[in-house]
């Protein structure tokens, strides 16, 4: 069984999940919107270009899980699956994960986004595993902080090196699926890197590379 590891935002989805719920806690009225919708965007501009501090970001957008009370973040998440999540899975990111089922290779997504976004996403698409940057709970609350370490550049590979000796899996004819410059670390460890979509640094470096470049858009 082989593993296929799958990249979630601007990847599997057409778009990042992380700033969508930022958008979207703004669009509720949950948080300051001219305010929170400019540091949103700030963040994303730096990661897009590989300048991103996770650290401060973590700090900015965990906060809002520590400030709504849980049984609101739950009905919040369902609406902003119905509106902004699910509309933006394309057929062929759906294709995608099917022919790699049809081979009975195991379906991981591997994201920095943090788990409370992304587990049901995850279970909207029917992978086996979910690897994400954790947010800290107490007695059934999110503090605002992050557990462990932020599933981000080499702390993705980190993340993934401890869930492999967890789980026996192993790298070998492995496949990674991604948009990102900021996923060249774990790009560069599988049998068979994949760019998705890419930026234009992750796309100069699969072309000098030879690696395939896919498009899962429509």
């Amino acid at each position: 069984m082989a593993l296929a590891l799958f990249d979630l935002d601007n990847t599997l989805l057409n778009g990042d999940s992380d700033y969508l719920w930022g958008c979207f806690l703004a669009q509720q009225g949950w948080v300051d919107k001219d305010a929170y919708e400019r540091e949103n965007h700030r963040f994303y501009e730096e990661y897009k270009s590989g300048q991103l501090d996770i650290h401060e970001f973590l700090a900015f957008s965990l906060r809002p899980l520590s400030e709504i009370p849980p049984r609101e973040l739950s009905e919040l998440h369902r609406q902003f699956m119905a509106r902004e999540i699910c509309p933006r899975i394309t057929p062929a990111a759906r294709t995608l994960l099917d022919k790699h089922r049809s081979r009975d290779d195991f379906l991981l997504i591997i994201t920095a986004t943090n788990r409370f976004i992304t587990e049901p996403i995850a279970e909207e698409l029917g992978v086996d595993d979910l690897l994400a940057t954790d947010p800290e709970q107490l007695d059934g609350r999110y503090t605002g902080q992050v557990s462990g370490t932020p599933c981000f550049r080499d702390g993705k590979v980190q993340r993934l090196e401890q869930w492999l000796k967890q789980t026996g899996h192993n790298l070998a004819d492995s496949w990674f699926y991604s948009d990102s410059l900021n996923d060249l670390p774990l790009l560069e460890r599988v049998t068979h890197p994949v760019a998705v979509d890419p930026d234009e640094t992750l796309a100069d470096h699969a072309r000098a590379r030879g690696w395939p470049i896919l498009s899962l858009r429509e």
